[in-house]
């Protein structure tokens, strides 16, 4: 896509990929280095993607057990409030009153209208996984004598700070974080992962942007030293013809990634690029400029124009604003 810049390269990507329900990302390609020069490499693009992939399939998947979680999350919020209100003040002092279903649900009957949001309540930290569950199996007892203590010692070799302690919040700060906690245990990660590296490898999207950047100098009539800019050209096309790049979530195959590269081309020209790496850019497009009347159309049609942002922004402060035809041209 060769156009100046504002006319809509990277929305028309962008939007592409909205409506295909397509991993996209947009990187610069004057921010990647050739291999040997500090800098970022070019299959970190892919990593990246099959990252933002991740999120995408793992936001899906979050809204498909929110329902679940969420009642899950409004019992163990239940399990806390309860001891607290099951305490009766009877001459005596307070005594248990043992839990009954109809205390439980008319707590959550509050619970759901939003009675009791606003209540304090302390939430337990979640149970430590993988290498943070060894801190609560190791007992220093019987290293006391030559003082040592090598839950302490783990623990900063590991990073695990010091011990998490409950944290104060209101019922509807915990019923939200305890709905994340219970959705993230109803997700299969390795589904997840799976389905992520699916879609970048059938719908990925990736848009490389200010290409023209990387044409080599001496192409593009200034003379003086390349700086690797021919060499990342040559690093990017293995990558858009096909390979596999390694991330942690597996091995990702390029294949089938949609490549758009774009640029304003004011200093250089399509034909300054390397021909292998023009080889693989066959389709090109010309974005003319914008004109006085796309911008006129810019400021009056779209729903959220900076004129009628603006009317409603200063409308907040009691001030009416009035934009007419000749203004706005």
């Amino acid at each position: 896509m060769i156009g100046p810049t504002g006319v809509g390269k990277t929305e028309i990507s962008r939007r592409l990929a909205r409506l295909a329900e397509a991993p996209f990302i947009k990187v610069e390609a004057s921010r990647f280095t050739e291999v040997g020069y500090v800098g970022r490499d070019v299959e970190s693009i892919i990593r990246d993607l099959t990252e933002l992939a991740i999120d995408m399939v793992k936001e899906e998947e979050t809204a498909k057990v929110r329902t679940k979680a969420r009642e899950q999350a409004e019992e163990r919020v239940l399990d806390l409030l309860l001891p607290n209100v099951s305490l009766s003040t009877a001459p005596g002092g307070p005594q248990g009153i043992p839990e009954s279903s109809e205390s439980r649900d008319k707590l959550r009957r509050k619970l759901r209208a939003g009675e009791l949001d606003d209540r304090p309540i302390e939430l337990e930290p979640p149970q430590p996984q993988g290498p943070q569950a060894l801190f609560e199996v190791i007992t220093p007892q019987s290293l006391e004598d030559v003082g040592i203590d090598l839950k302490e010692t783990l623990r900063g070799i590991l990073g695990g700070g010091r011990e998490a302690r409950p944290r104060k919040m209101t019922v509807a700060e915990a019923l939200e974080a305890l709905t994340q906690q219970e959705a993230q245990g109803l997700i299969d990660d390795r589904q997840v992962a799976a389905e992520a590296v699916r879609r970048v490898e059938q719908n990925g999207i990736v848009f490389l942007d200010e290409i023209d950047k990387i044409c080599g100098r001496d192409r593009a009539g200034h003379g003086g030293p390349d700086v690797s800019r021919e060499g990342v050209q040559r690093d990017l096309l293995p990558i858009v013809e096909g390979s596999t790049v390694k991330t942690r979530h597996g091995m990702v195959r390029t294949d089938h990634v949609l490549f758009i590269a774009s640029g304003a081309f004011n200093l250089a020209k399509p034909s300054d690029l390397i021909p292998e790496f023009q080889g693989r850019f066959p389709v090109r497009v010309e974005l003319d400029a914008l004109t006085r009347e796309d911008f006129v159309r810019i400021l009056r049609e779209p729903q959220n124009s900076l004129v009628r942002q603006y009317t409603a922004l200063l409308a907040t402060e009691n001030v009416s604003v009035v934009f007419d035809d000749s203004a706005i041209e």
